[in-house]
């Protein structure tokens, strides 16, 4: 069984985020030294020990689809201007172009999502569980498994990759933070799509940008 207490050790001993713990002890059956291995080999325990590395240097990175019916403005950032200038860099920011196209996210993190959008999702979630007829007192509970669904949804960093449904877009960018040997983080992110708001074009776009990907 994996314990609260095992998890927080590891976290402690690798600086890796709680669920990427969790899980590494879920791989390797509660082994604490299999499971900081597994975090290294992952990438994931490297990411944390740079995640405090101050990001100045980066790229503020194009991306165009369909003739212009969709753009996305993109500035992702590293510690060098080296780094910055690599194709691995480039390819990075590209493919994270390619993310916000196809899946439209509102924020960069849940840490962006405002207060008042959260708490309003929260009403509205509650109302669908009262009206689903749940039961009080495990309503809480529905609500904040569904917020986890909501911040995967609108959180770029927490949608799966839509080369590698496996892995989220912050998985991806760990991967190349142990690969490049630099903290690496997305700062912002602007998308403008031609006729916003019509909703049989938007879903039009966001498949075709899928298919340009899967080619």
């Amino acid at each position: 069984m994996i314990t609260a207490e095992m998890v927080k050790e590891l976290r402690e001993r690798t600086g890796a985020g709680m669920m990427d713990c969790k899980k590494a002890l879920t791989e390797t059956k509660g082994d604490m030294e299999k499971a900081i291995d597994y975090l290294r080999e992952k990438g994931l325990a490297a990411a944390a020990k740079k995640a405090g590395r101050i990001t100045a240097e980066g790229v503020v990175e194009a991306y165009i689809h369909g003739g212009g019916r969709i753009g996305v403005l993109l500035e992702i950032n590293c510690e060098t201007d080296f780094v910055a200038k690599t194709e691995q860099f480039k390819a990075l920011a590209k493919d994270i172009c390619m993310q916000i196209a196809a899946a439209n996210p509102s924020y960069v993190s849940r840490s962006d999502v405002p207060a008042e959008v959260i708490n309003h999702e929260r009403e509205v979630l509650r109302a669908q569980a009262l009206n689903e007829g749940k039961p009080a007192h495990i309503v809480e509970k529905m609500i904040e498994g569904r917020l986890e669904k909501f911040y995967k949804e609108v959180c770029l960093l927490e949608q799966e990759f839509i080369k590698d449904p496996d892995k989220t877009v912050q998985q991806l960018i760990n991967e190349q933070i142990a690969k490049i040997g630099e903290n690496i983080t997305v700062r912002r992110f602007t998308r403008y799509q031609l006729g916003e708001g019509i909703e049989k074009k938007a879903n039009d776009f966001a498949a075709e940008v899928m298919a340009a990907v899967k080619k």
